[in-house]
This record gives C-alpha cells, structure tokens and sequence, in this order.
C-alpha cells in the first residue's frame, strides 16, 4: 500500500491527472511486485469495473438534477427558502443553507450543488453585505449535505462496490443530511447575530402559499425516488429513469425547458457521466492490484494490531479517509480504499449500511478541505475570492462535519432509525 501511495504522489506531483495517475499507478505497481503477466487482465477488469447495470443510475440522475435546475426549479426553491427564513438576521445566508439542503434532493452531487446555489446566492449574499469569501464558503459547506440526501452518486457508488442495498442506503442518508442542514442553520444564525448582518424584508403570508406551490415539484422528486423503491413500484436503476421522465414533465409544464436547454442538459450530463465512469475503470486496476498482494488482510491484521477496540479502529480508519480525501476525489478514494474498508467493516462487525453514510460523508469531506477541495474551487471561481480566505472561513463549519461523523460512527440510530421504521414487519 505504501509502495502504490509513493508512487501515486509521484504521478501527481509531476502533473499527471488523477484518474491517469491511479491506473498508471496501479499498473506500475503490478510490475514492482511481480505481477507483471497479470498486465494482461486489466482491460477485462476495466470493464468489469465499469459494465454494472445499476450504474446507469449516475447519467440519469444527473440528467434529472440538470433538467431540474435549467427548467427553474432551484430558483423556485431558493423563493420558497427566502419565504421561510429570509427575514431573520442574516436572511440570506439561511437561505443558502436551506435551499442546499432542499436542492440536495434533485442533484445528486456536491459539485452541481456548489454551481447551482452558488451563481445564485453568492453574489446576492454580497449584495447584502454579507462577505464574499464566508458566503462562498457557506455554499462550500452546505453542499455536503447533497450526497447524504437521495438521490446520491456516491452512496450509489459505494452500493456497487460493497453489495449494500442503495436503497436502503438513501434511506440512511436523509436523517445525517437533515442533522447537517440543521447545524449549519445554527451555525449561520448565529454568525448573523454575532456580526450584525442584514436582514430581508418579510414575504407576505398570503405570498409565502403561492411559493410553496412552485417549490413542491422539486420536493416531490426524492419522495417519488425513495417512496417508489422501497414500495416496490421501481426498483432503483428504473426509479432514476422515472426521476429523469418526472424532471421533463415538470420543465415542459413550466414552459422553462426549450430544445436548447435539454440538449446542453444531455451534453453536460455526457461529459460528467464520462468522467465518473473513467475514474472507475481506472481505479479497478488499483483495487485488483492492491487484492492481488492482500493488502486489505494485511491493513486489517495491522490495525488489529495496533488495537482491538472498535473505537480505536473506527478513529484510525476514519483519520484514513479524511486524509486521502483531502488529496483524491470521493469516489477514487472509495474505490481505492473499499477491498480494505470491507475488511475493516467485518472485523468490527458493523451494519454495512451504517458504514456507507459514514464512509461517504469521509470522502465527501474532502470536497471542501484543500489542497484539492473541488467544491472550493468553484465558490472561489464564483465568488472571486482566494482559496486561502474562503479556507479560514470553511473551518469553523469544518468542525460541525466531524461532529456528525462521530455521531454517525457512534450512534447506529443516527443512520439505522429510518430505514427499520420504514421496513415492514413480516
């Protein structure tokens, strides 16, 4: 594993793409520890990696967050946010808090989220005389409440590499995801009330009706996702087909999607979809190759080594992730990472679908810590800020993240409640 990492930071040093640098890692490593003839099999498990059926969920719900967000909808959820609480001290900066945490439901990743609020709400954050660089982190922050809430790409990620219902693991993910929106409501409360930000006028009670009735097509669509699933209607693959129909529908009622939008939807969806889906093949060389030398037997035996307490295991595995998120994107650090999770989640005996919302909350972290915090990257493109500025003002929030990490790790009625509430009993 130390070998594989040497020579990963190597690649990245020298400037070679991440995805490039997994699979040349993988491969180089391959040669290092005499498995050379094993060369031959990796564009078979390539496609292994890539050629699962329930990995047509990520087009599709990708294209669905993209018709939804080009016919209207989050502008219609950021008028109903502002409804709800732009009147209090620092209105707008709630606001972004709970049109994320809204607008969590219809994308399915931090980065469409960080775009989406972003354009929106930075600049009118600043209009207001909130600083640029806390609210660019603000958006920053908030948008890891998108992969906690379904529809999630890597929740569905995780699913297809551990064998874990999806279904049941977006269940899980509403409850962490609510927690999160509701601490950081506190949180920009009470930065509101320390620094005297404005507040906005009070929308009407008779406006606050209308508003709602706009917003509810958007808030409908993780209720039809989940509901249709685990009623059996759809399963999960064919919910994300209906999410895709049902985001159309609602476009062309609005009369918000012409021919040119939905077909800038499908090219953005095609190129995001091309991305993901090459980092999976290339870290499937990376995960054969680290199965091939039994690295996850051996991490495992190492850390049962060091201790077999489960808290201490649950604190280093969880220092693990947090780090290599900082440096590598979610779903790398997943994949790179799973043979030895797995290993991990079996010695310490705990729910599989526990560990997914806490492994993917780890990995989705590191979007907004840098050095390569892809979600930073785009509030400062936004809001013209510099990394470190909007880094200082990400910390504080930083630190609600980790609290619900542990409660998360901690507590398995955080994750677990839900989904028993909502099997039925035989």
């Amino acid at each position: 594993m130390i070998a594989f990492l040497g020579i990963f930071a190597v690649f990245l040093v020298i400037g070679i793409p991440i995805s490039l640098a997994l699979g040349a890692g993988g491969l180089l490593y391959l040669y290092l520890t005499g498995n050379g003839m094993l060369v031959m099999a990796l564009p078979q498990r390539m496609l292994q990696g890539v050629d699962q059926f329930v990995l047509l969920t990520i087009p599709l719900f990708l294209l669905a967050g993209n018709l939804m967000n080009l016919g209207g909808l989050s502008g219609r959820m950021i008028g109903f946010a502002n409804a709800l609480v732009g009147h209090f001290r620092g209105g707008l900066s709630l606001v972004t808090v709970l049109a994320s945490t809204l607008f969590a439901g219809i994308s399915g990743s931090a980065i469409a989220q960080a775009s989406a609020i972003g354009s929106f709400m930075i600049p009118a954050m600043a209009k207001q005389g909130i600083p640029a660089s806390y609210g660019a982190a603000l958006v920053a922050i908030s948008a890891v409440i998108d992969p906690l809430i379904p529809p999630s790409i890597t929740m569905i990620i995780f699913g297809v590499l551990s064998g874990a219902s999806i279904g049941q693991l977006f269940i899980a993910g509403i409850v962490p995801g609510l927690l999160l929106g509701l601490g950081l409501l506190g949180y920009a409360w009470f930065k509101a009330w320390r620094h005297d930000y404005p507040r906005m006028p009070k929308v009407p009670w008779k406006e606050r009706g209308p508003l709602l009735m706009q917003a509810i097509p958007a808030l409908m669509l993780p209720l039809i996702i989940v509901g249709g699933v685990k009623t059996g209607i759809f399963t999960v693959t064919e919910s994300a087909a209906v999410a895709v129909a049902y985001a159309l529908l609602v476009g062309l009622l609005h009369r918000e999607l012409s021919w040119d939008k939905i077909w800038q939807s499908l090219v953005s969806t095609a190129i995001a979809t091309s991305g993901l889906l090459f980092i999976l093949a290339m870290a499937s060389i990376v995960a054969f190759a680290l199965t091939i030398e039994q690295v996850p037997t051996k991490f495992a035996d190492l850390l049962l080594g060091v201790s077999d307490n489960k808290l201490v295991i649950l604190l280093m595995v969880n220092i693990m992730l947090l780090i290599l998120g900082k440096f590598l994107e979610p779903i790398s650090v997943m994949i790179v990472t799973m043979p030895i999770l797995l290993k991990v989640a079996d010695v310490i005996d705990m729910d599989l679908v526990q560990f997914g919302v806490m492994v993917t909350l780890n990995v989705v972290i590191g979007m907004v810590t840098p050095p390569v915090g892809v979600c930073l990257f785009v509030v400062c493109a936004i809001s013209g800020q510099s990394l470190g500025a909007v880094s200082r003002e990400v910390v504080p929030m930083f630190f609600i993240c980790i609290a619900l990490l542990a409660a998360i790790a901690l507590i398995p009625a955080v994750t677990l409640w839900l989904p028993n509430f909502m099997t039925p009993l035989p």
